[in-house]
């Protein structure tokens, strides 16, 4: 189903102003809700909202399914009474510009271990039939990401993965796992406590968001993690040796981001393995992943068509090769399981691709007979040819536009590290008399005409390159970006409202987007 025209914000909870260290679901991920409705704004992208991984990068998660614990609202674990107002009054000397990863994480998991050690010690206060019911309805992924996390605390550390835990757990012996399971009981359970509390607050966010119709679009990696309760419980459907090891990796090769590509590091799929068994994973986490958002974005849809292989003991992207993907029989069988759950729950699901980086005439055949949108970086426009794809003449109705996203430069970095005469060449195009600044590359977005145009945070308070959320290929230095509420002045919305307004952005009505 096409898009009507909108517009949105792309922000990722992390970001959000807050005690504890980092945004998280508590109030500001509210009063954020209320900002994009003063600023007529019906989108809210996040990034995958899965656990972090090496670089706290939410790309990297240990699991497709799990949310991020480190997420979790502190003060509602309080007002249900697992935590007293002292366990939340000793805040070390937090940053509020920039997550302090390590920081942060010790200070939210000991409250988040203290919370669930009063949760099971008080059997007769606490909603434990809530509890159970999730476990029960979430069991599918659940109890191997639990059982994954207790055997990651037991058995990891000093850079150890799974395939580095004793045989009979490495293979998945179920004799070993049942035992583990119990002797783990507590880890085992505090795992599915958190699961409950993310599950639980999310889809409260949620709700007050599309009751106060704002949709949220979410973010699904082509690839998972190495080390990742998915690949420990699937590991016929991956590209693995025979103690559990990646024989080949995924990236992509030299592009606009890196000299030298890619290295991810991800774990390839064994496509005739899923093709086999009807890619009951996927559809598995498509409609995960549908249950925590409204619109999915996937990322490296390419990687669909075709994708980067790179030799696992490479150390850059340079060596790899193009391998065929699965094409049309993935997104089919998706959407066949979609329908078929369509009927039943009136649910239609919908999806971004990410079609970025190397794109050839056959990956944009793939999107267009799967009648997916594609994606359009105006950042990427201005190479001083008029047939780049990326200007809006060149637009489609069918295109999600962005000024830049989180793999981008914020717009203000971006202006600023251009030469003058691709300066010169930007004016021209835009028709700007005097000096640039973000709104003129956020007016075009809205004008365009894209059916949605998504504008990052930063851009829309105009933020330099200090701001940015990601360095693609570089493993520190990431995700750590934040905003604070005193930097945002009411002509931000204002400017939004009128934006989206003038170029017909807002929905007949609002709590209606079709």
């Amino acid at each position: 189903m096409p898009f009507q025209r909108h517009s949105g914000i792309l922000l990722h909870p992390t970001s959000l102003p807050g005690p504890h260290g980092s945004g998280d679901l508590g109030p500001s991920a509210y009063y954020f809700v209320d900002w994009l409705v003063a600023g007529s704004q019906t989108l809210w992208q996040v990034l995958p909202l899965g656990g972090i991984g090496p670089g706290n990068s939410p790309y990297m998660s240990p699991s497709a399914f799990a949310g991020n614990e480190l997420l979790i609202d502190l003060a509602q674990l309080r007002d249900a009474g697992w935590l007293s107002d002292a366990d939340l009054s000793s805040d070390p000397a937090f940053n509020d510009g920039q997550v302090d990863y390590p920081l942060m994480q010790q200070y939210r998991m000991a409250r988040l271990r203290l919370a669930a050690e009063n949760f099971f010690a008080d059997s007769r206060h606490n909603p434990h039939e809530q509890f159970t019911a999730f476990c029960s309805e979430a069991r599918n992924w659940l109890d191997d990401y639990a059982l994954f996390m207790a055997l990651d605390k037991e058995y990891g550390g000093y850079g150890r993965v799974w395939q580095d835990w004793p045989s009979p757990l490495v293979h998945r012996n179920p004799e070993a796992m049942n035992e583990a399971a119990e002797t783990l009981a507590d880890e085992y359970n505090f795992w599915k406590f958190c699961q409950w509390c993310f599950y639980s607050q999310w889809a409260r966010l949620k709700e007050y968001a599309n009751n106060h119709g704002v949709e949220i679009i979410g973010d699904m990696p082509i690839f998972v993690s190495a080390h990742s309760a998915d690949v420990w419980a699937n590991q016929q459907l991956f590209d693995l040796d025979d103690k559990g090891r990646p024989r080949v990796v995924a990236g992509v090769p030299p592009d606009y981001f890196s000299a030298t590509g890619q290295h991810w590091g991800n774990p390839l799929y064994h496509w005739p393995a899923h093709e086999k068994e009807g890619y009951r994973w996927w559809i598995e986490r498509l409609r995960a992943t549908l249950a925590l958002c409204d619109i999915v974005r996937i990322d490296h849809f390419r990687g669909f068509e075709s994708y980067w292989e790179i030799p696992a003991s490479s150390e850059t992207a340079v060596d790899g090769q193009w391998q065929p993907g699965p094409g049309a029989a993935l997104f089919n069988a998706m959407q066949n399981a979609m329908d078929n759950r369509q009927s039943q729950l009136s649910d239609v699901p919908r999806i971004i691709a990410e079609d970025l980086g190397i794109i050839t005439p056959e990956v944009t055949a793939l999107r267009e007979s799967v009648g997916l949108p594609g994606m359009r970086i105006l950042q990427f426009a201005f190479d001083g040819h008029s047939d780049n794809l990326y200007l809006p003449h060149s637009f489609e109705t069918n295109t999600v536009v962005y000024t830049g996203t989180h793999d981008n430069d914020t717009t203000c970095g971006w202006w600023s590290a251009l030469a003058p005469h691709e300066q010169d060449y930007v004016r021209r195009y835009l028709a700007i008399s005097g000096e640039f600044n973000e709104w003129d590359l956020i007016r075009v977005a809205s004008a365009s005409v894209a059916a949605l145009a998504i504008i990052p945070m930063q851009d829309v308070l105009g933020l330099d390159s200090t701001c940015r959320m990601n360095f693609p290929g570089h493993a520190e230095g990431s995700w750590g970006w934040r905003f604070g509420w005193h930097q945002v002045a009411p002509w931000h919305a204002e400017r939004l409202a009128e934006l989206t307004q003038l170029y017909g952005r807002v929905p007949k009505r609002q709590t209606d987007i079709e």
